[in-house]
């Protein structure tokens, strides 16, 4: 969909608030066109001495009037019509906040969130610029251009219109060529602003990372780059803007050149007056502002089209995984993997490959193997963060594609690798899985996941601000605390991929204690590279380059030969070791 389609469906829908802009902007071209008609009667009867003290007063007086009306005319069209276009902005605002919330982790690797956050601020606003400054100045404009030039020519004469309109032409040359520079520059403007904007998110989320490096200056220097770019561009698009003002000066000049030579010679042999030509004089001065509204008119459009181009493949990019499940809620039964195959790439090598395996309901599941063996991947299926290219999953012998997304997430609750935490007090962070949950319910889950009294240690207790991401609790707690957020949510599946690691083995077995407990009749699916964890897993899965290469209980699979035997074994006796 181009931008005039877009615009066009927007002023369709709000033009209620278009119709009312555009009948008060009738009213004030009916009334700038008057005016200097009425000057020329005014300039002639005094001129003929035909105007006595009392006439002119009242001829002033409507003068006075009609400049009035323009000015509430004026100010009216404005809050009509900005309250209306500023409308299209929050609109593609919630559009692409509801697109973006959708998309799933493949959209994230290709498009980085400081140019999302860009395409947020300055691309809504250019398009939003079009569809109201551009649409009523266009409007507005050639109205105006059209009232002008008619008065000009039915009401004074038209062979000065003729010579008033004839460096027009060379003007629109001009603007069309301005144009294509303005589009080129506008779209380099908003792309270096978007990197820029990565370049700041990115850098203010990972600042740890840059001052333990001693990053500090090359950032700077990347920054300064970026900010030098960006404002160049930005820089060239108002140069090119600017060609707009020297173009209409000309043409101006031109039109008053032609005008005043050619009245001159008229007034001279009495075939007009010098009223009249005064008349004409105001007309063609009104004219500048169509020439300067068409020229600002085609850089909004201009800008509003780069934008839009920035805009619209992110608005229509697919989603990853569709949502068109009918089922509207999730009972827990068995969960089955039959031939699952999946490669997070085209061609690629699978990370899961031909796995099936069923999981009883209320049972535990233990999911080990080496780094890239396909343990989170198998997680994120679950999740439907991706769909699988071959075989099929189901709960409950229902295929996951049939639940709703909603429903399908409302029953899971999932501790990732690396927890985010919201910059909001801790007991919050922990009721996002149950907004309406009580302070003793927070802390129950909190004392679950073995963070209670650290929590009670922190400035403000429960109510302390975690800062963002977290950044003001250490990694064990950061797992903890979204332990406790997953264990309040009470959902009929818990995962926990590897939200462990952070922690000493004490503290896990505090926690694992906890959770026997707290898992009677739900099911867990524990990712760890820390065997410890699976120990009390009612059975095991062992996966290895995306395949399942052991399966059965703890006790038989440390009493084996095989990856998990030896990994026991070298475990035990490095916390041995560490004891000793």
């Amino acid at each position: 969909m181009s931008l005039y389609r877009l615009v066009a469906r927007f002023v369709l829908r709000h033009r209620a608030a278009y119709a009312a802009s555009a009948v008060m902007l009738v009213g004030i071209a009916l009334l700038i066109v008057w005016i200097p008609r009425q000057i020329g009667h005014v300039v002639d009867g005094l001129v003929a001495g035909q105007l006595a003290h009392g006439a002119l007063l009242r001829e002033l007086a409507w003068l006075l009037a009609a400049g009035a009306v323009v000015y509430f005319l004026r100010v009216g069209w404005r809050l009509r019509l900005y309250a209306a276009a500023y409308r299209i902005g929050v609109e593609l605002r919630e559009r692409l906040y509801a697109r973006l919330s959708l998309q799933g982790a493949a959209f994230y690797q290709h498009h980085r969130t400081g140019n999302l956050m860009a395409l947020a601020t300055n691309d809504v606003d250019a398009v939003e610029m079009a569809a109201g400054e551009a649409m009523l100045a266009g409007f507005d404009g050639t109205l105006t251009l059209v009232l002008v030039v008619g008065m000009m020519s039915l009401g004074v004469d038209w062979r000065l219109a003729a010579c008033a309109i004839l460096p027009f032409p060379f003007m629109a040359l001009g603007f069309w060529r301005i144009s294509r520079h303005v589009h080129a520059a506008s779209r380099l403007s908003l792309e270096r602003f978007g990197a820029l904007n990565d370049h700041v998110q990115e850098t203010l989320a990972g600042v740890r990372t840059v001052r333990a490096l001693g990053l500090q200056a090359r950032s700077e220097a990347q920054f300064g780059a970026l900010a030098g770019g960006a404002a160049a561009a930005s820089l060239d698009a108002q140069r090119w803007e600017a060609a707009y003002e020297p173009a209409v000066g000309c043409t101006f000049a031109a039109a008053t050149m032609l005008v005043l030579g050619a009245g001159t010679w008229l007034v001279w042999h009495g075939e007009l007056t010098v009223g009249q030509l005064t008349s004409f004089s105001l007309y063609l001065g009104q004219l500048v502002w169509p020439m300067f509204a068409a020229g600002w008119v085609l850089s909004l459009l201009e800008r509003g089209k780069a934008a839009w181009a920035r805009l619209q493949p992110v608005l229509d990019a697919p989603l990853g995984v569709e949502d068109r499940g009918t089922v509207p809620s999730v009972q827990p039964g068995a969960i089955a993997f039959r031939e699952v195959r999946f490669g997070y790439a085209p061609g690629a090598r699978a990370a899961l490959d031909r796995v099936s395996l069923v999981l009883p309901p209320g049972r535990t599941l233990g999911l080990v193997g080496p780094t890239g063996a396909g343990k989170t991947t198998l997680l994120k299926l679950l999740l439907r963060q991706h769909a699988p290219d071959a075989g099929e999953l189901r709960w409950n012998e229902v295929p996951l594609p049939d639940y709703t997304l909603a429903a399908l997430r409302a029953g899971i609750a999932w501790v990732p690798q690396e927890p985010f935490l919201f910059s909001a007090p801790v007991a919050e962070n922990i009721a996002l899985a149950k907004p309406g949950a009580t302070r003793a319910e927070v802390e129950r889950a909190a004392q679950l996941a073995a963070v209670h009294e650290d929590i009670l240690r922190l400035p403000r207790g429960y109510d302390t601000p975690v800062g963002e991401r977290g950044v003001t609790l250490s990694g064990g707690q950061r797992q903890r605390v979204a332990i406790a957020r997953a264990l309040l949510a009470d959902a009929p599946l818990l995962l926990l991929d590897d939200a462990l690691s952070a922690v000493d083995t004490e503290t896990e077995a505090r926690i694992l204690a906890h959770l026997r407990k707290a898992r009677v009749g739900r099911t867990v699916v524990i990712v760890s590279h820390r065997l410890s964890a699976v120990v009390d897993a009612d059975e095991v899965v062992v996966l290895r380059d995306g395949h399942i290469v052991e399966q059965g209980g703890h006790a038989a699979l440390a009493a084996g030969h095989g990856w998990y035997a030896r990994q026991w074994r070298y475990q035990q006796l490095q916390a041995s070791l560490d004891a000793s």
